[in-house]
């Protein structure tokens, strides 16, 4: 009975080994040490949409003026260091597309980048306002990230231009057990859910155009076969054990 249940241990074992190639990202045999490869990335500048939230900072000679509009304290560097309060601390864009900003009211903000925004602020704030300057910054920036993951959760992001490996990077990095070419990304789009699958392992990733996190986005890391295999060793190794150890006690007492 224990060479029996020896030789089923080492064929579970042996189908559960996880190989250095499925743990290594962004796998190229062309890849030389100290002789770097250029690949083009694709980045698309994230576009408004509702419900974003705008931090609005307005810097002028008269900061009577300008504190008008400041409704994050400019000490406070656009309130990032608090994400919970960014909806009172932030302008929020309506369900028609629009923020309103007081004395010059309704603006339409939906579909434009954060820079083309800032333009738009700055241009009709000249009217009211000289020599101010404004800064636009989006404060609901925020990535989920689940599954085969060290540290899950849901992340704030202060760069527009964070990718899909900074993104796992907030979550302490994928686990030995995760599935590097089965990375669910489910991405908000006019609407709709977007999902997609990704391979960490193909270098053709960083070309993707969803290597760039956009706001909202959801990273979920799938198991290994072999992980899955290994956990149920654990459950299989207990059975065996309480059946080696019933077929010792019958023994003994026969």
């Amino acid at each position: 009975m224990r060479n029996i249940t020896c030789f089923l241990l080492l064929i579970l074992l042996a189908s559960s080994c996880v190989s250095k190639k499925e743990l290594v990202y962004l796998q190229n045999p062309n890849f030389k040490p100290y002789v770097p490869t250029e690949i083009q990335t694709r980045f698309s500048a994230y576009q408004l949409q509702s419900n974003d939230v705008l931090s609005i900072k307005v810097l002028s000679v008269d900061p009577d003026m300008s504190n008008i509009f400041n409704i994050v304290n400019p000490n406070n560097a656009f309130g990032v260091s608090e994400p919970g309060s960014m909806y009172l601390s932030g302008y929020t864009i309506d369900n028609e597309g629009f923020i309103n900003l007081p004395t010059v009211g309704k603006l339409k903000v939906e579909g434009l980048t954060t820079s083309q925004t800032q333009e738009l602020i700055q241009t009709n704030l000249n009217r009211y306002i000289m020599d101010a300057t404004v800064v636009v910054k989006l404060l609901s920036f925020k990535i989920s990230v689940l599954g085969e993951v060290r540290n899950p959760g849901y992340f704030y992001i202060y760069n527009e231009k964070a990718n899909l490996l900074e993104g796992l990077s907030l979550a302490g990095d994928l686990t030995q057990g995760a599935n590097r070419g089965s990375i669910k990304l489910i991405r908000q789009k006019e609407g709709k859910s977007e999902v997609v699958l990704l391979d960490l392992k193909d270098p053709n990733l960083v070309q993707s155009q969803y290597y760039y996190l956009m706001p909202n986005d959801v990273i979920y890391v799938e198991p290994l076969e072999t992980e899955l295999k290994r956990s149920n060793l654990v459950v299989v190794n207990a059975v065996l054990g309480v059946i080696s150890t019933g077929a010792l006690l019958y023994n003994l007492f026969k």
